[in-house]
């Protein structure tokens, strides 16, 4: 049988203990990613609201909570 291979999109990976475990970036990441699914502009507001009701470990719970199946996070601290 023959069978074409689509290329598997792989997840993005992010060292927190590097820049881009910077929550700024994470953020930024968030609303990139949360547009991209289509998720609208009133939701990706409401993340980001989330991330930064509380400090920097509620901020990356609340960004693996929305694109964990997007994104692999790395702590290496």
């Amino acid at each position: 049988m023959i069978v074409n291979k689509k290329p598997t999109a792989s997840k993005i990976e992010i060292d927190l203990s590097g820049p881009e475990g910077n929550a700024f970036h994470l953020l930024g990441l968030a609303s990139k990613l949360s547009r991209k699914l289509g998720m609208g502009d009133k939701m990706t507001q409401q993340i980001q609201l989330e991330m930064t009701s509380s400090d920097y470990s509620n901020l990356i719970n609340v960004f693996d909570n929305y694109f964990g199946d997007y994104v692999i996070l790395y702590k290496t601290f």
